[in-house]
């Protein structure tokens, strides 16, 4: 277990980097742990989002014949639900288009992020085009958001008494 971490101590930023392509942990995730590991945030935030968005053109271009060919198999009542779930969360996304999309991928909180968009965008036919922007502005807000609170969380500005003194601040 010691060379485990010994080796990914050395590689932090590649492995924050392949963190922050896993479906549901993302950048949500990466971020927190290259902050922990002490890489510089912009850098972080940069590799991150880099590192985020590099599934998503295929996701966008494959997962309906994926999705296709696994419904043919005993997979299907698995795809379905997928399938289901993602359209769950899609009535932002078909009412606004562009702006659901991006503002959906943005919000950092479980189920959103740039693989459920990238699914959600693929279920809709959504334009090539005009999701893949999207969701590109969303993952540059969403990890400008993510590593902006965990460096006011390292600092302690929301576990410190500073909120309180800022809030009284501006009263």
């Amino acid at each position: 277990m010691s060379a485990v971490l010994d080796y990914f101590m050395k590689f932090k930023e590649l492995g924050v980097f392949l963190v922050s392509m896993i479906p549901i942990v993302e950048l949500r995730g990466a971020i927190p742990a290259g902050v922990a590991l002490g890489i510089n945030p912009i850098i972080l935030c940069i590799m991150c989002i880099i590192g985020n968005m590099i599934p998503i053109p295929f996701i966008l271009l494959f997962i309906r014949p994926i999705f296709n060919a696994l419904k043919k198999t005993k997979m299907f009542n698995f795809i379905k639900k997928l399938e289901d779930r993602a359209l769950n969360k899609s009535e932002s996304v078909r009412k606004k288009s562009f702006l659901g999309l991006m503002i959906f991928v943005a919000i950092p909180l479980p189920g959103t992020g740039a693989w459920t968009g990238a699914l959600i965008a693929a279920l809709l036919n959504m334009r090539f085009k005009k999701a893949l922007p999207a969701i590109f502005v969303g993952v540059v807000i969403a990890g400008i958001l993510v590593t902006v609170a965990c460096e006011l969380l390292k600092y302690g500005v929301f576990t410190s008494g500073f909120m309180y003194e800022i809030l009284q601040f501006i009263k």
